[in-house]
């Protein structure tokens, strides 16, 4: 028997054109590394980033919503120092509510999708 075995990655929407502000947010602020597409998916814009096990994809929609329920939840090793940098960052951090193992909150990228961060305590 054959099964899931693990996730690959998340994609995410943005509006189309918005690959600048992507990069300022993912890759500045949350400090995760852009790689390049594949060059023949690489023509329709949108850019991909990652850090650790962690994939996120980004491609441009042009009647982009932003997902405030649907989210991808991030690891982080110090969830403490990031929310000092994301603040410093001028990016709002909200403290989740309590959950056995984890220090966890949500922010919102410059498009409004929702990014939940958990740290295991």
């Amino acid at each position: 028997m054959t099964g899931i075995v693990g996730l690959d990655h998340v994609q995410l929407a943005m509006p189309r054109g918005e690959e600048e502000r992507a990069r300022a947010f993912y890759a500045e602020v949350l400090t995760l590394t852009e790689v390049p597409k594949p060059a023949d998916l690489a023509k329709r814009g949108g850019c991909w980033f990652e850090g650790g096990t962690a994939h996120i994809h980004l491609g441009g929609e042009d009647d982009f919503r932003p997902a405030r329920k649907a989210h991808p939840a991030l690891l982080v090793d110090d969830l403490d120092a990031l929310v000092a940098r994301l603040e410093a960052a001028g990016v709002a951090f909200t403290p989740g509510k309590p959950l056995d193992g984890y220090k966890r909150g949500d922010i919102a990228d410059p498009f409004g999708n929702r990014i939940e961060l958990m740290e295991r305590v």
